[in-house]
């Protein structure tokens, strides 16, 4: 549905955020190239019914694993999601122009990528330091050539592309 009009409390919306914000975070940890999160729930159930994570054949490890890690780490419950965005901000109006998503303003806490290292951390344990906020490290700590510079963005399906 569409987002104009309803408060955070309507879960489609700030679950909407809520998951471009895991896709973001699966993407900048160097997990996947592109990743879509989706979440299902049930009315009057705090706690979703599933948590889905596809990476479309990107991922470093497997779609489930991560999901795993993604229900592990990120409440999805509808209070915790308005206070982990901190969504009760009066800050709606800048999203009337331009769009919800993609921006780069601090204000829509949904596009950070806050929690990159500690999910790379939690899916591949020893092998997480190769590579965090979308950025590789040769075995010397520098940063290794990026294969590509693109970057794109959809949201509303909580899909996330690097």
């Amino acid at each position: 549905g569409a987002f104009s009009g309803k408060d955070p409390s309507k879960v489609d919306r700030s679950a909407a955020y809520f998951t471009r914000y895991v896709a973001k975070n699966v993407v900048a940890a160097g997990l996947a190239r592109r990743c879509e999160v989706q979440v299902a729930y049930a009315i009057g159930v705090a706690k979703p019914m599933g948590v889905y994570v596809t990476t479309f054949g990107t991922g470093e490890a497997s779609d489930d694993k991560i999901a795993k890690s993604v229900s592990r780490l990120f409440d999805f419950r509808p209070r915790a999601i308005v206070e982990t965005l901190d969504l009760l901000r009066p800050i709606y109006q800048k999203t009337a122009a331009y769009g919800h998503f993609g921006r780069r303003e601090k204000t829509f806490t949904w596009e950070s990528t806050d929690r990159a290292e500690e999910l790379r951390a939690d899916v591949l344990g020893a092998k997480a330091s190769s590579q965090v906020n979308g950025t590789a490290k040769k075995a010397n700590g520098a940063p290794a050539k990026k294969k590509s510079s693109r970057r794109a963005a959809k949201s509303e399906t909580g899909e996330a592309t690097a």
